[in-house]
């Protein structure tokens, strides 16, 4: 057997990845970003709130940021009204949060 045929098979996606849950998105009402992105936003509702798997909050300006695969941590986000990049990370609870990176 040659060293190509025992490799394990690529999968795709861009990082090899295609594991992840996708998600389709709706513009909800988030006015504060061009029409183009605003279908990536929603505001968020406090503490009651239950976030979906491609959602986070932005520490800075307190809006959901949404993906339309499923977020894990490692990944990167960027936050359009208040222009912060963060880090997906995984919480003390176990949740996705979002750490400002810059």
């Amino acid at each position: 057997m040659s060293e190509a045929e025992t490799e394990a098979p690529r999968t795709g996606g861009r990082h090899g990845d295609d594991t992840r849950e996708r998600f389709e998105l709706e513009e909800v009402g988030f006015k504060e970003v061009p029409k183009k992105w605003r279908k990536f936003y929603r505001y968020w509702g406090g503490p009651g709130d239950l976030l979906a798997p491609n959602e986070v909050v932005c520490p800075v300006c307190k809006v959901v940021i949404r993906s339309t695969r499923e977020l894990r941590a490692g990944d990167k986000v960027y936050c359009m009204p208040c222009m912060s990049r963060m880090v997906v990370i995984e919480g003390a609870d176990g949740r996705l949060e979002a750490e400002v990176i810059f």
